[in-house]
């Protein structure tokens, strides 16, 4: 298993010292919910756990780092757990390889049930059963009611890790039955060392070998995010880019954006929206210097541009022309960004 950002490490250190049985890992996306938390697991499950976590060499740690450890439940979306390489129940899977059953994006009620069924079953290994639930806001009502007694009256040695991106968006009842750990976020100087060593070790990235400024760069892209701005640097974007950009934009010029997913363009356009309505307002931008970003038009017509933003991002997945859809995008931020 990867090695733990030094920020995340020194949270697990912390967390593995607590004896509740019900933990949330709350945050903004990009802090490491899922990586803390599947560490956290991991060294509740160790057979010969330090208090830095797991050892990553019995048995039990094996098991989880080849998803068969039959004490631990991982409960996420489908789509997800076939990115991330868990194991979905037979039937489930039968019905998505015979193209019967879209892999979801959210958990379903049955998921739900099948870890309230694990939670009653004896242990297998050793002294602990862990369900880990990621992100749990994509848990919809039933599914989070079904979790609810299991969740305050866990039958034995069951415990929870739960990590979330919104946790706004959990159930109250949710909430009060977990010890919340807020995320922190690391500072730059261990970011951007934690980029350097990343980077160095990337077979992808060891020949461009990008310099401190770029690396200061796409921090700043990614909001102070280390594995967005790991991202950025795989993507592999021309040197100078991202400061180009708001002014291209503005200008209508979309060709250093045209080959980038809709999602990726989508955050580029909310994260220049967001910079101007920030400079607006005098404070200073988060993602762009301020001296690239083009001159802000009225809050009122930024407010209006965030909207339309909202609007589209809601609809990013929808079978739309992708060249269509870019091209109103690109008009509604050349409209906007020329109303100053």
């Amino acid at each position: 298993m990867t090695a733990l950002a030094p920020w995340l490490q020194t949270q697990l250190t912390c967390l593995l010292q607590q004896r509740g049985h019900a933990l949330l890992l709350a945050g903004p996306p990009g802090l490491g919910q899922y990586p803390l938390a599947l560490a956290l697991a991991r060294g509740w499950l160790c057979e010969r756990p330090s208090a830095q976590g797991a050892c990553g060499q019995c048995g039990a740690c094996h098991a989880v780092d080849v998803r068969t450890h039959p004490d631990l439940f991982v409960l996420m979306p489908e789509t997800l757990s076939l990115e991330l390489g868990w194991p979905l129940d037979e039937k489930t899977q039968d019905k998505i390889d015979k193209k019967e059953l879209k892999p979801s994006k959210f958990i379903r009620v049955d998921a739900t049930r099948q870890a309230v069924a694990f939670s009653q079953f004896t242990r297998s290994r050793g002294d602990t059963k862990v369900v880990l639930i990621y992100p749990a806001e994509r848990l919809n009502t039933e599914a989070a009611n079904t979790l609810l007694k299991t969740l305050e009256e866990p039958a034995g040695a069951l415990r929870f890790v739960i990590a979330t991106e919104a946790a706004h968006a959990l159930l109250p009842t949710i909430r009060s039955r977990c010890q919340t750990h807020e995320l922190h976020w690391p500072d730059t100087a261990q970011a951007l060392a934690w980029l350097q060593a990343t980077a160095a070790a990337d077979p992808a990235l060891a020949t461009q070998r990008p310099s401190t400024a770029d690396l200061q760069t796409w921090l700043r892209a990614a909001g102070g995010r280390p594995d967005e701005a790991l991202d950025w640097l795989r993507l592999g974007p021309a040197p100078g880019l991202w400061s180009r950009l708001p002014r291209a934009i503005a200008a209508g010029d979309w060709s250093a954006l045209s080959g980038w997913t809709a999602a990726r363009q989508m955050d580029v356009l909310q994260k220049l929206c967001h910079d101007l309505m920030v400079r607006q307002a005098g404070a200073e931008p988060r993602f762009f210097a301020a001296p690239d970003l083009p001159p802000a038009p009225a809050l009122a017509v930024l407010v209006a541009w965030q909207r339309e933003l909202q609007a589209a991002a809601r609809t990013l997945e929808h079978p739309y022309s992708a060249a269509l859809m870019q091209e109103a995008w690109a008009s509604a931020a050349q409209r906007a960004l020329a109303l100053h």
